[in-house]
């Protein structure tokens, strides 16, 4: 891949800061570097220098580092200037690139971009590179680590290489059953690893789940009758003030989500609508939402409080693993079915309630070591490539065969942006901050 322009954005974030990185690739990024220099820095070495405009304006001290194509990020020229991170600064070191010809502001992404055109990355590891910038936790960290590193890239490269290898072997049959050199029939050791293959596959894709929860969060949902203590207990388990508290019946109508980071892990618990008989037409909405959040939650946290002596079972119907807490605990004896109690007005069980939390969603997520699949994009993919390795099996035409095998090592080619990538480029890369 060769553009024929030179690209250049800030690439270490909000100024002011201490030091301020600005990023180059392109073709004109060693020209760029002479005409500030003086000189062409050195490969690959940190050299302290001062900057200077084309009219030998001085605009900073830094430290400047030279990356020659193609041992770069991106395949191409690429450059960095460390510099002092005053918004001024910047600006003009800015400024004097874009009065330099060939160069332009790059978009978000373009860097990344480059690198994957380059073959420099594969769109898997493209996608774990953006988590990677995303990740708000460790789990999330190691998660998009393990991806960004190539590890998920080779497992999926390894599939494609044995279907590649079936069904090679089968039109090597199907062309030249009559050579001395090719066996009569090798449908016994193919099909006995593509029915590992398949099961391989199958048990990856079942780990999509706990990718999701480490990405999106462990869904935690507050349910209870209007002024059961639910917008008290969120505020407790946020330590401030997300949703609003009130003797009146009905005063949270909507969800209210606040994302924790407990032990590592993402746990989003949601607030929700108080659930009663009698509501009107609005409470009824949010009380339908505040059901239908429920059923499609990790856990949900049933409020239960003390000072009522026959509680209502909200969570009667749902599929989901429930906790029961006897909320207000402060005000009377906690219920008998109650598995935990606790006050937000004295911090009781509190503190219980955080550790079961961190350690049930811990379970969610652990994965023993597995890679598990990151995107609902690849596991699409590899459903497709499952279903046609079946579909192999099942056929008995050798020509029909070799066809399935085709499609699945085309769905998992798909996956890595080996076949089929363009579609994909600006939804990925329009996901990345400029200058990466």
């Amino acid at each position: 891949m060769n553009s024929p322009d030179t690209i250049y954005a800030l690439s270490s974030g909000h100024l002011p800061s201490g030091v301020a990185i600005i990023r180059l690739s392109g073709p004109h990024a060693a020209k760029a570097l002479t005409s500030l220099l003086g000189r062409l820095a050195p490969a690959r070495q940190a050299i302290l220098a001062p900057f200077r405009t084309q009219a030998g304006t001085l605009l900073d001290r830094g430290i400047t580092l030279f990356f020659p194509a193609p041992a770069s990020f991106t395949g191409e020229d690429c450059a960095e200037l460390h510099l002092h991170g005053g918004r001024a600064v910047v600006a003009a070191m800015l400024n004097e690139l874009g009065s330099m010809d060939g160069m332009r502001h790059a978009e978000a992404g373009e860097f990344t971009r480059r690198a994957f055109l380059s073959g420099k990355l594969d769109l898997v590891e493209t996608e774990g590179l953006s988590d990677l910038i995303a990740a708000e936790t460790e789990a999330q960290r190691r998660l998009a680590l393990e991806t960004a590193s190539g590890s998920q890239s080779k497992l999926y490269e390894s599939w494609r290489a044995r279907l590649i290898h079936a069904r090679a072997m089968i039109e090597a049959e199907l062309d030249f059953y009559d050579e001395g050199d090719v066996p009569g029939s090798v449908s016994g050791a193919i099909w006995a690893d593509m029915t590992a293959l398949t099961a391989e596959i199958d048990k990856h894709v079942e780990g999509y789940h706990r990718a999701e929860i480490v990405q999106d969060g462990f869904q935690v949902v507050i349910l209870g009758e209007p002024n059961a203590g639910k917008s008290s207990l969120l505020n407790a388990l946020a330590r401030r003030d997300v949703a609003i508290v009130s003797d009146e019946p009905g005063t949270t109508r909507d969800l209210i989500d606040v994302a924790l980071d407990l032990g590592g892990v993402k746990v989003v618990v949601t607030d929700t609508a108080g659930i009663r008989e009698d509501a009107g037409t609005v409470e009824q909405l949010g009380i339908n939402r505040a059901r239908a959040r429920a059923a499609s939650a990790d856990l949900v946290l049933v409020m239960l409080p003390s000072d009522k002596t026959a509680p209502v079972d909200l969570a009667e119907s749902l599929q989901v693993p429930i906790l029961r807490l006897a909320s207000k605990s402060d005000l009377g004896v906690p219920s008998e079915i109650s598995h935990l109690a606790v006050s937000a007005k004295t911090g009781a069980g509190i503190d219980e309630l955080i550790q079961y939390l961190k350690a049930k969603a811990r379970e969610a997520t652990a994965n023993g070591g597995e890679m598990l699949p990151v995107r609902l994009r690849h596991v699409e993919l590899l459903r497709q490539a499952s279903k046609s390795i079946t579909n192999a099996s099942t056929e008995a035409l050798l020509e029909l065969q070799a066809e399935e095998l085709r499609r699945a090592g085309d769905a998992v080619a798909r996956i890595s942006g080996k076949i089929d990538a363009e579609d994909l480029l600006d939804v990925i890369f329009s996901r990345f901050c400029i200058g990466k």
